[in-house]
């Protein structure tokens, strides 16, 4: 499959799950997508499935229990794994250069389509509702990702968000009025289930 057959859409969906909680996984030349939620957003998974129908098999979404080493306590969850790809590959090589996730400094690039960041802020995104604002999660990178991640929104989405550092990582913060603004950009793309993370 050439990466043409990958329309725009498609490819904005997987930008966005990469910036999210996908993972790219390598195969010798070739590459697979995987992203796992919790059972309870398994409509989720299905939503991506739906978008990406010609790099999963008909089987691809698998549901998983997991007894955690610890608590004991059981954990569900829903799988969707792709079929590996050297097209996957190429963008593998994009956010992961040396084996580890990162954001690259070229990210404004891909993170261009609206889906995206609606992908990306159903993944990671939070909406706190007594001081009407939002927070997006970027994890355990570095602060010149944060601020990539920050121009990126700035320049393609004209979203003015702060960079906070967290316990783990980076977050990007969204005023009131930033989030209102990140409604009208996302809105239509969020699936009910996720809507609470919006303004009402």
């Amino acid at each position: 499959m050439s990466v043409l057959n990958l329309n725009k859409t498609q490819l904005a969906v997987i930008y966005g799950s990469i910036m999210g909680d996908a993972y790219l996984q390598s195969n010798g030349t070739n590459a697979r997508l995987r992203f796992e939620h919790s059972l309870n957003q398994e409509q989720y998974v299905v939503w991506k499935f739906n978008f990406l129908k010609n790099i999963f098999s008909d089987s691809a979404i698998v549901k998983i229990n997991r007894i955690h080493p610890k608590t004991k306590q059981e954990y569900k969850y829903v799988r969707c794994q792709s079929k590996t790809l050297p097209e996957l590959k190429k963008i593998k090589v994009i956010f992961y250069p040396a084996g580890k996730k990162i954001v690259p400094l070229s990210i404004k690039k891909y993170l261009i389509e609206p889906i995206s960041l609606a992908v990306w802020f159903m993944d990671d995104g939070y909406y706190y509702l007594r001081d009407k604002c939002g927070y997006l999660y970027l994890g355990n990178i570095t602060k010149e990702e944060a601020e990539v991640c920050s121009d990126t929104l700035q320049n393609n989405f004209n979203l003015k968000t702060k960079v906070l550092a967290k316990k783990k990582g980076y977050a990007l913060y969204f005023s009131r009025l930033e989030m209102l603004k990140l409604k009208k950009v996302v809105s239509e793309f969020m699936i009910p289930m996720f809507r609470y993370k919006l303004p009402h």
